[in-house]
């Protein structure tokens, strides 16, 4: 029967007897065979009296050798598992005799990546914007780190690292880390060289290799992207500096010296990664009007919550996303206002309770609790909007309940500065909490703990947001839809274009939540406001969403051209779930669209996709 790290039911790592500090890579980037092919040195340090193993998660690697590095170098015997559906091959590491607490090791594993490797995606040039070169990219969260390199692949283990990664010379390399030096090194190869000092979980190793230009943002920051597009990222993004210095007011100073922005290609599957350093977004955020950059206000809150203050696990991932999505809308609502801050709430609720209705419609409620129980599950299974809005949620009732921002923001500074650099647990959250609000137990105890860690479902507490930016939306909702048979329904194209771009996508929530409407009403609406035609990927998303789910098959071009053009799981997952059950042919044309354009996916989006559609 296999064993789990003591601490994360997602991992096969020994943490308690032996526990890496530092990793460094050495790797070589071959486009032609998609393959990483090098080494990785781990230094470790040994917990426990007799420790005879070090084991390290692995998947679809290819281990050639392994040696333990010290005055002599010392071969040392392995054995890999039999695979494991969700958590790969288990690589346990025999040292040659037993180790007693307080050795220090260096163990250098001789490995490459496979053509199964999950966190890799590597892109033909035709599916880059310049359409010359090739371009490689990854995402390790949650669990793919281990596809990537034979590591302890678990949250509770934080770790530097360095790397030196050989690439074609035409192509830049660039990771979750500080650059520290290039140079030729002959066959049109260059080695790029990289640090990264402050200690960080495996998810956030990041690599990425391609033609790639960049422009300066600010006095830390720089944008990277292909060429074609790095002058829109670079509008885009201007206040970038603006975002980092609101979060320092609110938190800590910033540890990791530089923030950069990598603009991906259309395939990268999430709106942004939190990946030190070098920020990983998606180029669906370049909406020309700044209305989406409130993405990298949230990456960069994770500077604090999630890479320095980090969840110890997978079943305490709220402490990571919901802290993080609390502290985005602080900086929003110290940059715009409370009621932006709060209409963003309100869009987050809607989110929210789409997530836990599609978890009741596959069965699965269980992962609607903010602290879901992982053991025997994939973590990917279990993402959605939950840690987010619901941890969100969780933590605007207790600050109200505290005593407002002026008593609960203290008390943000002080978490992060009592756990930096540290990975905690939702027991420690609760423990901290207590200590830091001693003379408020009374209120603390009235808490439904269990109600908001372990109930599926909706928040046990209805919180009430400042709806002023919301009632315009609503109004107009409701007046379209009031005779929604009328033959000649009125449009208000005035009051819709003076909506902001947020407005329009609250417009479009709040239409959502109403019964299917008649395609000549939705005919209307495309003639009047122009919606197919947006660049806004939010606004567009929601339009084609409202459009299938009345059956209207006239949207369908608009879909399926959307669909093989953005690989945002956001987006994706929940067209095709939608272009599934629609009449009219939308469940042929759900999986022949899948099917036809799978490479175009990031290998996480595609498993995800191919389990919503029935495919898997």
């Amino acid at each position: 029967m296999a064993t789990y790290c003591p601490k994360d039911p997602n991992s096969f790592a020994n943490t308690d007897e032996i526990t890496i500090s530092h990793t460094h890579l050495s790797l070589d980037v071959d486009f032609e065979k998609r393959l990483l092919v090098g080494s990785v040195v781990h230094t470790a340090s040994v917990l426990k009296d007799n420790t005879k193993e070090f084991v390290l998660d692995t998947s679809h690697l290819s281990i050639q050798k392994i040696t333990l590095v010290g005055e002599k170098t010392e071969e040392l015997k392995y054995d890999i598992a039999e695979r494991d559906e969700k958590y790969g091959s288990k690589l346990t590491i025999k040292f040659n005799s037993p180790l007693p607490s307080g050795t220090s090791v260096k163990v250098h594993i001789d490995y490459s990546t496979t053509n199964h490797c999950t966190a890799l995606q590597w892109l033909t040039p035709s599916q880059t914007v310049g359409k010359q070169f090739p371009y490689l990219f990854s995402q390790c969260q949650a669990i793919h780190a281990r596809s990537l390199v034979p590591i302890s692949d678990t949250p509770s283990v934080k770790i530097t690292y360095s790397a030196d990664i050989t690439a074609p010379s035409s192509l830049r390399v660039l990771m979750s880390a500080v650059r520290s030096g290039e140079e030729d090194v002959g066959n049109d190869k260059k080695l790029f060289k990289f640090h990264q000092d402050v200690s960080i979980p495996s998810y956030l190793i990041a690599i990425a290799v391609g033609n790639l230009a960049s422009r300066k943002i600010g006095p830390r920051s720089t944008v990277w992207s292909e060429p074609e597009v790095v002058e829109a990222a670079a509008w885009e993004f201007a206040d970038t500096e603006e975002f980092i210095s609101t979060g320092e007011d609110l938190l800590t100073p910033y540890d990791w010296g530089i923030y950069d922005l990598l603009v991906l290609p259309a395939s990268f599957p999430y709106g942004g990664m939190e990946n030190p350093c070098l920020t990983f977004v998606t180029p669906t955020l370049l909406a020309g009007d700044r209305s989406l950059v409130d993405v990298v206000a949230h990456e960069i809150a994770h500077s604090w919550m999630g890479n320095l203050v980090t969840a110890q696990n997978w079943e305490s991932f709220w402490l990571n996303e919901g802290f993080t999505v609390f502290i985005e809308r602080k900086i929003i609502g110290r940059l715009q206002g409370q009621s932006h801050l709060e209409f963003d709430a309100i869009i987050g609720y809607k989110a929210l309770q789409e997530a836990v209705d599609h978890y009741d419609e596959i069965k699965r409620p269980e992962f609607t609790c903010l602290c879901p129980r992982l053991h025997g599950e994939d973590p990917d299974e279990a993402f959605s909007s939950v840690p987010y809005e619901k941890g969100f949620n969780f933590l605007f009732y207790l600050e109200k309940a505290l005593g407002g921002a002026a008593v609960f923001e203290p008390y943000l500074k002080a978490h992060v500065t009592r756990f930096a650099h540290k990975s905690i647990n939702t027991d420690d959250f609760k423990a901290y909490l207590y200590e830091f609000f001693a003379s408020k137990k009374d209120i603390l105890d009235k808490v439904d703990w269990k109600a908001w860690f372990h109930t599926p479902g909706m928040p046990p507490v209805d919180n009430h947001f400042d709806d002023s930016l919301a009632k315009a939306c609503q109004g107009l909702a409701d007046s379209l839809t009031k005779t929604p048979e009328d033959p000649n329904p009125k449009f208000d194209k005035p009051a819709f274009e003076a909506f902001t771009s947020g407005q329009k996508v609250m417009f479009l929530e709040k239409l959502l939540q109403k019964p299917v409407l008649p395609h000549p009403l939705l005919a209307g609406m495309q003639e009047a406001y122009g919606l197919a035609d947006v660049k806004n990927a939010e606004i567009r998303f929601r339009w084609q969403w409202l459009c299938l789910n009345a059956g209207y098959t006239a949207v369908f071009p608009q879909v399926t051209r959307f669909l093989t053009e953005v690989g945002r799981m956001k987006f994706v997952r929940v067209l095709f779930r939608a272009l599934n059950t629609c009449p009219g042919g939308g469940k042929e044309l759900a999986k022949k669209t899948f099917l036809e354009n799978r490479t175009f996916y990031h290998p996480i989006c595609a498993a995800m996709v191919a389990k919503d559609l029935g495919l898997a």
